[in-house]
């Protein structure tokens, strides 16, 4: 039996399909079929870009930003260390 890899998909592609899907100009099948992907997967990109659409309309910074801001501080205390500790 010939051992086949995995197909890695990036996120722009899957973005791509997903968003086909949502305007049904094609079936399910036919992206399926154009993309070489099975329908099951396509309906889950397209349910995970339903349910994460909000968040492109969010306000105020993300998780991200406020882990930045976090690690940003942390980094400013140790450059603060090591000043101290070099002058002494």
């Amino acid at each position: 039996m010939i051992q086949r890899t995995r197909r890695k998909i990036d996120a722009a592609l899957k973005a791509k399909i997903a968003m086909e899907a949502l305007r049904e100009q094609a079936s399910v099948a036919d992206l399926a079929q154009r993309y070489q992907v099975h329908p099951n997967q396509i309906y889950a990109w397209k349910k995970q870009l339903q349910d994460q659409a909000a968040r492109a309309f969010e306000s105020g910074p993300g998780d991200g930003a406020q882990d930045r801001e976090r690690e940003i501080e942390k980094l400013h205390a140790k450059i603060g260390q090591l000043i101290v500790e070099r002058i002494f």
